[in-house]
Formats: C-alpha cells, sequence, structure tokens
C-alpha cells in the first residue's frame, strides 16, 4: 500500500517562502487549474509565460496573469530582474462551492456545485550556475545554434528567405519560356497562313489556265 498523498500546500523546507501573487475566488474548479499549473512548474519565468501563451485552456489565460503580476511583485517591490525568475512553486486550492438549483419534474430541484479556487504562485531566484545555463539556451533558441543540428529562429528565417527566392526565380524564368513559346507559335501560325495563301492562289490560278488553253 501506498502511503498518504500529499495535497497542493505541502512543501519542502524553504519552498514557501519567495515572492508570490495568489487569485482568490476565481470561478474555476481547482482540478483544472492545477492541470495548467503541472506545465510551469519549476520553469524559468520566460519559458513559462511561453507555454501559457499558446496553451489553449481557459485557466491558462488566468494563470498567466497570476505569473504576471507575480513578476511585477519581484521587479517593483524587491529590484529584481525578471529573466532571473523561476516558478519555484504553484499551486491552486479549493475556494467555496456556489450552490444553485435547477429545478426539475414533479417539483423536485437538482442541485449545482460551481466551484471555485484560489491560485498562487511562488518565484524564486535562479542561482548563478543555472542562470548562465538557462541563458546559453535563450541565445541558442534565438540565433540557431545548436549541438550537432541546425535549427532555431535565425535559420528557419533563412531558409524561408531562401526558398521565396528561389520560387521567384523559378517564376521569373517560367515566365520568360512562356514568352519564347508564345513567340514561336505566332511565327509558326503566321508561316502557315502564308503556305495556305501560296496554296490557295495556285488552285486558283490552274483551272483558268485549263480553260485558256
Amino acid at each position: 500500500m501506498t502511503g498518504p498523498k500529499l495535497n497542493e500546500r505541502s512543501f519542502v523546507a524553504g519552498e514557501r517562502t519567495g515572492i508570490r501573487a495568489s487569485l482568490r475566488g476565481s470561478r474555476m474548479s481547482a482540478s483544472k487549474a492545477r492541470v495548467v499549473l503541472d506545465l510551469i512548474r519549476g520553469r524559468d519565468v520566460v519559458s513559462a509565460d511561453q507555454v501559457l501563451q499558446f496553451t489553449e485552456r481557459e485557466a491558462a489565460r488566468v494563470v498567466r496573469k497570476v505569473l504576471a503580476s507575480a513578476v511585477a511583485n519581484a521587479v517593483n517591490n524587491d529590484s529584481l530582474e525578471a529573466e532571473t525568475l523561476y516558478v519555484k512553486a504553484c499551486y491552486a486550492d479549493e475556494g467555496p462551492t456556489l450552490r444553485r438549483f435547477k429545478p426539475r419534474a414533479r417539483g423536485r430541484a437538482t442541485r449545482i456545485n460551481k466551484r471555485t479556487c484560489h491560485i498562487t504562485i511562488v518565484l524564486g531566484v535562479i542561482e548563478p550556475d543555472l542562470l548562465a545555463v538557462v541563458q546559453a539556451r535563450r541565445e541558442r533558441a534565438l540565433t540557431g545554434r545548436r549541438a550537432g543540428r541546425v535549427g532555431g529562429v535565425a535559420d528557419r528565417r533563412a531558409r524561408v528567405t531562401k526558398s521565396r527566392e528561389a520560387r521567384a526565380t523559378k517564376g521569373d524564368e517560367s515566365t520568360e519560356n512562356t514568352e519564347i513559346e508564345s513567340t514561336e507559335n505566332d511565327t509558326a501560325v503566321e508561316t502557315t497562313s502564308v503556305e495556305n495563301a501560296v496554296a490557295e492562289n495556285e488552285t486558283t490560278a490552274t483551272p483558268d489556265a485549263e480553260e485558256t488553253n
């Protein structure tokens, strides 16, 4: 048998301290918020914001606002840089449940439970050694200098530009070939029309000569 499960507020020593921001009474269930919080736990602030930006969940929009509030608290109150922060802890506790009722048949009623939750995000400062690694990863992602392979934003832009130039050059060549072919076709049509006219004249002149004889 496994031991008792720890809830979201069970922290290791020192995890409760840090710059934090919380949202109380959010109109969503704690289980839905925890799915999104699991995506950013332990990430640096920049990558966590990118993950939340492209997560197709309503909870991601709310969590992103809480993350931005926590970063603002760190920058304005503690004079820290946003690039040196990471998500130290994030959790969602259940809030009060709003009970509503829906009328049913024969005078009965069914209860509707509208869940709420309290979302909290705690930020910490990245250690200098790890900060250097994180910054190196960001630079590689921007410049495209990956170990052993080509990739990154810069390389993708270069490939797209090269492909567009090749497509434009190919389009110009095809246009020139089309113009040449059309010119040749026009010349062939003119030659054929001249030959047909000459043949008609010869055919018309032959009966006249026979009648004269």
